[in-house]
C-alpha cells in the first residue's frame, strides 16, 4: 500500500485525507450513536445521526459525547489510517518516534503561552473587521455561526468541580491536540511540502486551512498564526510531539483560565488579555517574545541535528 502511494500526486494525496476523514467520521458518529442509546436514552440515535442535538445546558453531557467521537473519528483515527497508507509505520511517518528534548519543550510551552496577548489582540481586530454592504447576508450568517460557536464553547469550558475541569482538559485539550497536529502538521503539511517544495508555504497553507475548518470566522486570524506556530516547531525540530505539546498548552490554560475566571478565583476575562488600552504594550512584548524565543528554539534544534 505504501509503494502505491509513493508516486501519486499530491493532489490525490489531499483528496484520500478528505475520504477517509469522512468515511472514518460517518462510521464513528453511527458507533457512538448506537453506543450512547443504553446512556442517553433511544432517541439519542436519531438525534446524533440527524445532527438535531440542540446546543444547551440540558444536552451537555450529550454534546461533549459528541464532540469527543467527533474528534476522534475526524482527526484521530484518519491520522493513523493515512499514516499507515502513505508512509507504513505510523511513528515514523508522522515523526513521533523520537524523544523530544526537554528544552525544546519548554520553550514549545512558553512560545505559545507568550502568544496569548498577541493572539487576543488579533482576535478583536478579526472581530471588529466588517465585509461590504452587498456581502451583507455573508456577514449575518457568519455573525450567526460565529455566536453558536462562542454559546458551545461556554457551556463546554463550564466546570463545577475538579472532576469536571479534568474531563474538559482531556475533551479540549488532549484529544484536539493529538487529533488536529497529527492530521494538519502531520500529514497535510507533510503533503504540501512535498507539492510546493517550500516548508514555509506548506506551513501558512496547513495554518489557514486548520483555522478554516474550524467555522469560527471572526477567529480565523489568531487561528492561522497558531497554526503556523505549530507548524514552526514540528519543521524546525523534526518532532511532532513539539506542536502537539504546544498546543495541548494553549488549549488547556485557556480552559483552566476560564474555570478560574468563573469560579472567581482570577478576576481578568482570559480573553481580555492585551486586548484593552492599557495591556497594548502586552502584545508588543508578546510578539518579541515569540521572536527571540523561536530563534532560540531553532538553534538548539539544529545544534541537536548536528550533533545526531
Amino acid at each position: 500500500m505504501k509503494k502505491a502511494y509513493e508516486n501519486i500526486h499530491p493532489i490525490s494525496k489531499l483528496g484520500t485525507v478528505a475520504l477517509v476523514a469522512i468515511i472514518s467520521l460517518i462510521v464513528v458518529l453511527i458507533i457512538a450513536a448506537v453506543a450512547a442509546i443504553p446512556i442517553f436514552g433511544s432517541q439519542t440515535f436519531t438525534d446524533l445521526i440527524s445532527s438535531s442535538v440542540q446546543f444547551n445546558a440540558d444536552n451537555i453531557n450529550l454534546l461533549k459525547y459528541l464532540q469527543i467521537t467527533q474528534s476522534v473519528g475526524l482527526f484521530v483515527i484518519p491520522s493513523i489510517v493515512l499514516a499507515l497508507l502513505f508512509g507504513g509505520k505510523i511513528g515514523t511517518y508522522l515523526k513521533l518516534n523520537r524523544k523530544p528534548l526537554g528544552l525544546s519543550i519548554l520553550l514549545s510551552v512558553i512560545i505559545v503561552l507568550s502568544a496569548s496577548p498577541l493572539i487576543n489582540l488579533i482576535g478583536i481586530w478579526n472581530m471588529n473587521m466588517s465585509l461590504p454592504n452587498w456581502m451583507s447576508s455573508i456577514e449575518e450568517w457568519m455573525r450567526t455561526s460565529e455566536d453558536s460557536a462562542k454559546e458551545l464553547t461556554e457551556l463546554f469550558v463550564k466546570a463545577d468541580n475538579i472532576n469536571g475541569l479534568l474531563f474538559n482538559i482531556f475533551m479540549i485539550g488532549l484529544i484536539p491536540a493529538i487529533g488536529e497536529e497529527f492530521l494538519f502538521r502531520g500529514i497535510i503539511q507533510r503533503i504540501f511540502g512535498e507539492w510546493t517544495k517550500n516548508k514555509h508555504v506548506a506551513i501558512w497553507i496547513t495554518a489557514i486551512l486548520f483555522s478554516a475548518l474550524h467555522l469560527q470566522f471572526y477567529g480565523f486570524l489568531p487561528r492561522v498564526l497558531l497554526g503556523a506556530m505549530f507548524g514552526y516547531l514540528l519543521i524546525w525540530s523534526g518532532n511532532l510531539w513539539l506542536p502537539v505539546i504546544a498546543h495541548f498548552a494553549n488549549n488547556t490554560t485557556a480552559v483552566i483560565a476560564y474555570y478560574l475566571y468563573n469560579k472567581d478565583i482570577i478576576q481578568m476575562d482570559p480573553d481580555s488579555i492585551g486586548t484593552n488600552s492599557e495591556y497594548g504594550i502586552a502584545a508588543i512584548v508578546s510578539l518579541v517574545f515569540i521572536v527571540v524565543l523561536f530563534r532560540l528554539y531553532h538553534l538548539i534544534e539544529n545544534r541537536k541535528k548536528l550533533e545526531v
